[in-house]
Formats: structure tokens, C-alpha cells, sequence
């Protein structure tokens, strides 16, 4: 497991400049939404999901090291994290998500908390 949360696992399948918009994202106990949009910044990357009528309409940012596999032929990115986790991390902020270290640090804290790193 990498000790950046912001990088890509080297076993998860990832591969730098893919279009992973639209992908499905499913959580260790079911689905949770589809990528909305998504960063390869080095030491910045994340995620942007959707979660729909799930959360009522909620956007999560994942960071990239939450990823745990992305099967391209089923358009899927699976992440080691539980629904409630992802329910419970810190709300998105369209503002702050881009260029604002802190932020960047409270969501690395909450998902670092809560993978184990």
C-alpha cells in the first residue's frame, strides 16, 4: 500500500491519461456512484464521484490512493473503502478541491484514518 494518498497504487490497473469519466465506482460492500471528473496530477490525484440519489446528490473526492483496481473493460474502479466511510468522509468542495492544501490535508487525513496507512 503506498504511503501517498494522492498517487495511484501501482496494482491498481491505472494508466496515466485515461479518460475515467463515467466509470462506475463500487466500494468494498456495493456501488456508490460514477466519476464525475478526475485528476493524474502527480501527488494529486483523485477522483470526483457522483453518488446520485445515494447520498442525495452528494460529490465525495477520493483520494487516488483509495483505488484499489480498475477493470477497464467493465468501466469499474474499485476502491477499499466502505459506503459509510465514503457517507462519512468530508463533504466536497468545488472550491477548495483544486490548489487548496489544507483541504487536500483534511481529506488525506480522514481517508489515511480510515485505510490504515
Amino acid at each position: 500500500m503506498s504511503d501517498n494518498i494522492w498517487g495511484y497504487q501501482p496494482t491498481s490497473g491505472h494508466t496515466a491519461g485515461a479518460d475515467l469519466t463515467g466509470y462506475k465506482v463500487e466500494a468494498t460492500d456495493g456501488g456508490i456512484g460514477k466519476v464525475d471528473k478526475h485528476s493524474d496530477d502527480v501527488d494529486s490525484s483523485y477522483l470526483v464521484v457522483d453518488t446520485g440519489v445515494w447520498i442525495f446528490g452528494k460529490h465525495v473526492l477520493l483520494p487516488a490512493g483509495t483505488v484499489s483496481s480498475i477493470d477497464q473493460a467493465e468501466q469499474k474502479i474499485y476502491v477499499s473503502l466502505t459506503k459509510d466511510q465514503i457517507k462519512n468522509s468530508p463533504e466536497f468542495d468545488k472550491d477548495k478541491h483544486v490548489g487548496d492544501a489544507g483541504y487536500h490535508e483534511q481529506v488525506g487525513g480522514y481517508y489515511t484514518d480510515h485505510r490504515g496507512i
